[in-house]
């Protein structure tokens, strides 16, 4: 494993595997307009972390998105995952919220399936988007450190079971944290949403 990087935090926000989940939810969320923390949201990755959104690809250096249905991993490093939303985040309000989690844990690796939804303002009814973020997680005995988040939407034909929905008290290995499953039906889909504005986070 490459070293880790020396990266300063908030004790609180990586102090166990929900407070740097839910750090990693709020450092997001905000108005249009208001610059995120960024300085924040890089003290919780480790070194060469990635974030991976599934969506359609980028087909040429002028950023022209696949006309095809097929998904693909867009891996990001934490900058270039920055550089992605902060257009978006200057004029679109993005408001990102947990509602479920299971949570599976060996030694000091961890891994989280979190199933969120997305609000332009946080007290809009209905989300815009819904989707399951996949989280490797490591404690290096002294914090926690989030490795990858892997994510995908939820699509017309890929959606949630009611099970996603239902708390569990097994399968997680933090008893403080809440523990649901977080699996959607089939594995494949394509992104969609019914709201124009709507990113691909």
């Amino acid at each position: 494993m490459s070293k880790i990087a020396e990266r300063s935090a908030n004790p609180a926000d990586v102090e166990s595997i929900e407070a740097i989940i839910a750090a990693a939810y709020d450092v997001i969320s905000g108005p249009a307009g208001k610059k995120r923390d960024w300085k924040r949201e890089r003290s919780l990755f480790i070194s060469g972390a990635r974030l991976i959104p599934t969506a359609k690809a980028v087909t040429n250096d002028q950023g022209q998105v696949s006309d095809s249905n097929n998904l693909a991993p867009q891996i990001l490093d934490v900058d270039a995952y920055i550089a992605r939303v902060e257009p978006y985040f200057a004029t679109i309000g993005f408001y990102e919220k947990e509602i479920a989690r299971r949570v599976e844990q060996f030694g000091q690796i961890a891994h989280v399936w979190s199933t969120y939804e997305s609000r332009h303002d946080p007290n809009d009814a209905e989300p815009f988007m819904r989707g399951i973020n996949s989280i490797q997680l490591f404690n290096d005995g002294s914090r926690w450190w989030i490795l990858s988040i892997y994510w995908q939407h939820e699509s017309p034909s890929t959606r949630f079971r009611k099970s996603t929905f239902k708390v569990e008290t097994g399968g997680s290995a933090d008893a403080s944290s809440p523990s649901a499953p977080a699996v959607a039906d089939g594995c494949r889909g394509n992104t969609w949403s019914p709201d124009p504005k709507r990113m691909q986070r």
